[in-house]
């Protein structure tokens, strides 16, 4: 654990909503961390488990997503790494996880146990506001999402599903665009629609150059038309 501790350290320092925290803080916060791995596929908690940890993603990808009565599921959002997920325990003692947290690949993340980090705000208040933040975020981008689900044609939703995509894990190739490497699976669940309007959907903006598609991943290729095309949907 010593030994890992500098690793641990250097991650937490780099997650954005713990910005706040001095060297001390962050010390105390590693110190709590344990190293877990997931397989793809794998989960590192499922809905409605007991919230005994939150984490941070140190490698892989992973996404948030629920699990209807009737098997359905919707990603609510993807994951990458030095993202801080899975908190609400800290907040709301005896909260269970309201969403799973399903590794896309092969993923590590560092775990520190609810009631030991809720210990650990109580005596360092000014990390709690990174936190809030975060749940602030999460509740806006749900409301946004469930009014494009009442409101927008599937067209649109799956435009506004890729930009969202690419703001929050999206990597720029050079003079090819911005990569996500998610499947059009992936995609047709975060824009509450089926596999075939998605396929049918990118398949007409390949043709028109705006994206190009391959195995496991979608690449914007013209950005700045994807937004005009949703801008236009919108109107």
């Amino acid at each position: 654990m010593d030994a890992a501790l500098p690793r641990y350290e250097d991650a937490i320092r780099r997650v954005a909503v713990l910005r706040a925290a001095t060297a001390d803080d962050v010390r105390a916060m590693a110190r709590l961390a344990i190293e877990r791995a997931v397989e793809a596929g794998g989960y590192f908690f499922m809905q409605g488990d007991k919230a005994d940890y939150l984490y941070i993603l140190t490698a892989g990808r992973a996404k948030l997503c629920t699990i209807s009565p009737d098997g359905e599921q919707v990603n609510l959002r993807t994951l990458v790494p030095l993202q801080l997920f899975g908190a609400l325990g800290a907040i709301r003692p005896g909260a269970s996880y309201p969403a799973c947290a399903q590794a896309l690949q092969d993923s590590t993340s560092l775990a520190i146990g609810s009631e030991a980090f809720r210990e650990v705000l109580e005596q360092r208040p000014h990390l709690s506001f990174g936190l809030m933040r975060l749940m602030t975020g999460y509740i806006q981008e749900m409301q946004e999402r469930y009014g494009e689900l009442a409101t927008k044609p599937v067209d649109q939703r799956i435009g506004l599903a890729l930009l969202r995509l690419a703001a929050q894990s999206g990597s720029r190739d050079v003079g090819s665009g911005i990569t996500l490497p998610f499947s059009q699976q992936d995609l047709a669940e975060m824009a509450g629609t089926t596999l075939y309007t998605v396929s049918r959907c990118l398949s007409d903006w390949q043709k028109r150059g705006i994206i190009h598609t391959g195995r496991g991943r979608v690449t914007l290729v013209s950005p700045h038309e994807l937004v005009r095309i949703a801008e236009d949907l919108a109107d």
